[in-house]
């Protein structure tokens, strides 16, 4: 799994909820090509990663914001998106920020509840 890019913990545990920080499509330190798709991708197989190191899976997410460089993407994203969650709906915000961590354009933070 690819180091935080700053001072901050991956993932923190608040009593039943997991409280994941942003994550970006970065592999081996470099975010992917291949776009908003595949930054998507990745992005949620790094969060996929966090999860199982606290026996939880996205099925566990209740919730996830989703920063894009440019909303334009949103389609691309939301397609990668329903991909990885597959029939689980968490609740989910979208947002436009001017710019991501590493020229990324696609962050996703998430919580998932484990009890």
């Amino acid at each position: 799994m690819t180091p935080p890019v700053g001072p901050y913990s991956p993932l923190v545990r608040a009593g039943p909820f997991l409280v994941c920080s942003g994550q970006l499509g970065v592999r081996d330190g470099a975010v992917v090509t291949g776009g908003v798709p595949a930054q998507t991708g990745q992005a949620l197989a790094n969060l996929t990663a966090l999860l199982a190191g606290e026996e939880a899976s996205l099925e566990h997410v209740v919730k996830t914001t989703v920063f894009l460089t440019d909303m334009a993407d949103f389609a691309a994203m939301n397609e990668a998106y329903a991909q990885a969650f597959a029939g689980h709906r968490p609740a989910r915000s979208a947002v436009a920020v001017v710019a991501l961590p590493l020229g990324a354009a696609v962050e996703i933070e998430a919580w998932a509840y484990r009890p």
